[in-house]
């Protein structure tokens, strides 16, 4: 009877102790892309651009090294007319009408500063994928953030196509600062509330990315300065804030990659010629 009495005080006292799940290990190739059906003719011919010259699947390759603990879905897909892009639930979207809207207002030819047509939306659209994906990566890392993760997450981005090839590098830094500057000549002058925004005005954009290229390569674009496209105030500095957000990078997220395999990936050439143009 004691033992009986005994056995079924254990057998209760385990069916209270929470099972124990296998967690899955952190592994390289995590990355699934998905194409969405358009709905419509504009977003049809966005999808099959997009389709005809693997964005995607150049994309996947590209972030292949990270060591991510769960599997991340980049998709393109249509947003109700928002030309947008975010990040949730392991799910990366960028809409066709961001897309649509980097076309319809990139420059009609090269810029006297040297951007082609094609760089001011692959630029952009490489650093919007990337900004997005480093809010994949603080939570699935679980990584601590110090000040506005918007912030942090444009830094992240930045440094991380910082690390292609010198040619490469500068084509999607120009092109993306030339997409932020754009934005803030559209806009005007900021209200007030604007500066209430997760995000940085498009003007601050563009200048700290314009920041962290010349901090990690003052040579490579040192015309950014002398052409008066990043005030000397700031870009005496810029070589820190770059160290700053080395450090952090490499403490914090260099040990979720494999470096080996990094260093494969990062050697390739990943930008079509300028001279392939997006549709009109």
């Amino acid at each position: 009877m004691r033992t009986s009495l005994i056995l079924a005080i254990v057998c209760t006292l385990l069916a209270t102790i929470p099972v124990m799940t296998a967690v899955a290990a952190p592994k390289t190739d995590r990355i699934k892309i998905h194409y969405d059906p358009p709905g419509e003719p504009e977003h049809k011919e966005v999808h099959d651009y997009l389709r005809e010259r693997r964005v995607l699947e150049r994309l996947q390759e590209f972030l292949s090294p990270f060591l991510l603990p769960r599997t991340l879905k980049i998709e393109v897909a249509g947003c109700d007319g928002e030309a947008d892009a975010f990040y949730g639930d392991d799910v990366i979207t960028i809409c066709y009408e961001y897309v649509i809207y980097l076309w319809h207002n990139k420059p009609e030819k090269t810029t006297p500063s040297g951007i082609a047509p094609s760089d001011a939306v692959t630029g952009p659209f490489v650093d919007t994928s990337l900004h997005e994906f480093a809010h994949a990566i603080f939570d699935m890392f679980e990584l601590p953030v110090l000040g506005p993760e918007e912030d942090a997450a444009d830094l992240v981005a930045a440094y991380i196509y910082l690390q292609l090839g010198p040619v490469e590098a500068r084509r999607l830094i120009m092109g993306t600062a030339w997409a932020f500057m754009f934005e803030a000549n559209k806009k005007g002058t900021p209200t007030m509330t604007e500066f209430a925004d997760e995000h940085g005005t498009p003007a601050q954009r563009a200048y700290n990315v314009l920041c962290i290229a010349y901090g990690a390569d003052s040579g490579l674009f040192d015309d950014i300065v002398s052409k008066g496209l990043l005030p000397m105030e700031r870009a005496e500095y810029c070589d820190e804030e770059y160290e700053q957000i080395q450090d952090a990078y490499e403490d914090l997220i260099s040990p979720h990659i494999d470096r080996d395999l990094a260093k494969k990936i990062f050697k390739g050439d990943w930008l079509d010629e300028p001279a392939k143009e997006t549709p009109h």
